[in-house]
C-alpha cells in the first residue's frame, strides 16, 4: 500500500510518499519541500506536488492520504495558525483527489513518530539517560511556531493526545523577563509562551537586548545564523535567553503532563541541541521548586529525525487502520 503523507507548516509544504509492508512503514519516497508562500491554497501545492512526482517517475499519485497540520483540525473549516490556508473537509477529497484521508495536528504526527522511532533515533540531553519504557512523554519543538503534544505509552500501545500547549501564558522568572513581558504585552495583549520559544521569537529576545540605533539590518533566518555561529554577540545573548525559556517552559509542560520523559523536536531542534549542554535550560528545566527533584528524574532526550512530521503521518495512517479492523 502506498499513501501522500504530508506536514504543512507555517512555512512550508512537505510531502512523500509513503509505502507500507506487513503492517510497518518500509520506505518514504519522492519528498518534496514547498513554500506555503508560494501557493494560495493546499490543493495548489498539492497538484504542484503530483506534477513532480508524474514528471519523476511517470507515476500517478495514491489514492489515500495522511496530512499532518500546523494547528487544530477539529472543525469543518481548519485554519491554519501561521499561514493563510483553509481546508475544508467535505470538500478536501475532491480537491486534492483522493479516496481517503485522515488530518492530524503537526505536533500529534511527531509525537507518533516518537512512539515508532527506536533508541537510536534520540540523543540524550539531561536527566536518568534510560527512561522509562511506560508512561507519558511531552513531546515539544520550536519552529515557525511552538509545538506541544503528548504521548501515552502502555504494555497495551500507544495514545497520541494533541494540544496547543504553545499557546499557555508565559511566565517570566526573573528582572529581565518582566521587562520582556510587558514590552511584548505592549504589541500583542495576551503574551503566550510562543512569541518567546519560536523562530520568529529571536527577532523578539534580540530586539529586547538592544537599543534601535544598534540593531542589525538581517532577516530572521540570518539573525538565527548569527546566533547559532557566534558571530554577534547579541545574537548570542538573545539565543542564550531563548534556552532558558526553553528549558523553563519544557518543564512546566512537563509538569503539566505528568510525564516522565521528555522529547525536543521541531523545526530548529537539531540546530539547537549542540548549544544545550553549555545553556542554562536543563537548570531552567529542574528549578520548579518543592518538585526539583522530581524533576532531575525526567529523562530529556532529542530527537534526531530529519522529517518527523511525514513519518508520523505514516505512522499515524497505519493507526488509523487498527481502529477499523
Amino acid at each position: 500500500m502506498e499513501v501522500v503523507v504530508a506536514d504543512i507548516g507555517g512555512t512550508h509544504a512537505r510531502f512523500a510518499i509513503a509505502k507500507f509492508d506487513n503492517g510497518k512503514i518500509k520506505s518514504l519516497s519522492h519528498e518534496a519541500k514547498l513554500k506555503t508562500a508560494d501557493y494560495a491554497t493546499l490543493a495548489l501545492a498539492w497538484h504542484a506536488y503530483a506534477n513532480q512526482i508524474k514528471e519523476a517517475s511517470a507515476c500517478e499519485m495514491p489514492r489515500r492520504t495522511a496530512i499532518a497540520i500546523a494547528g487544530p483540525v477539529d472543525q469543518e473549516n481548519i485554519k491554519f495558525t501561521n499561514n493563510s490556508w483553509i481546508i475544508n473537509r467535505s470538500n478536501l477529497a475532491k480537491e486534492i483527489n483522493v479516496d481517503d484521508f485522515i488530518l492530524l495536528n503537526d505536533f500529534e504526527a511527531v509525537a507518533h513518530t516518537v512512539a515508532v522511532l527506536d533508541d537510536d533515533s534520540f540523543s540524550h540531553v539531561c536527566g536518568p539517560k534510560k527512561a522509562a519504557e511506560y508512561g507519558v512523554t511531552t513531546v515539544i519543538g520550536p519552529g515557525t511556531g511552538l509545538g506541544v503534544a503528548h504521548l501515552s505509552v502502555t504494555e497495551d500501545g500507544y495514545f497520541v493526545g494533541e494540544t496547543e500547549g504553545g499557546h499557555v501564558d508565559f511566565a517570566p522568572l526573573d528582572s529581565w523577563e518582566d521587562n520582556l513581558l510587558k514590552g511584548l504585552r505592549t504589541h500583542h495583549g495576551r503574551v503566550s509562551v510562543e512569541r518567546v520559544l519560536s523562530g520568529p521569537a529571536l527577532r523578539s529576545l534580540y530586539n529586547a537586548l538592544t537599543k534601535e540605533g544598534e540593531r542589525l539590518d538581517v532577516d530572521d533566518k540570518g539573525l538565527w545564523t548569527l546566533a547559532l555561529e557566534g558571530k554577534d554577540e547579541r545574537a548570542v545573548a538573545a539565543l542564550n535567553r531563548f534556552l532558558l525559556s526553553y528549558g523553563a517552559i519544557a518543564g512546566d509542560l512537563a509538569l503539566a503532563h505528568g510525564a516522565n520523559k521528555v522529547i525536543l523536536t521541531g523545526g530548529l531542534g537539531i540546530r539547537l541541541v549542540d548549544h544545550i549542554p553549555s545553556s542554562g535550560f536543563c537548570g531552567r528545566f529542574s528549578a520548579k521548586g518543592r518538585f526539583q527533584s522530581k524533576m532531575e528524574q525526567i529523562t530529556v532526550q532529542q530527537l534526531r529525525y530529519d522529517e518527523p512530521g511525514l513519518y508520523g503521518a505514516a505512522a499515524a495512517y497505519l493507526k488509523s487502520l487498527e481502529n477499523v479492523k
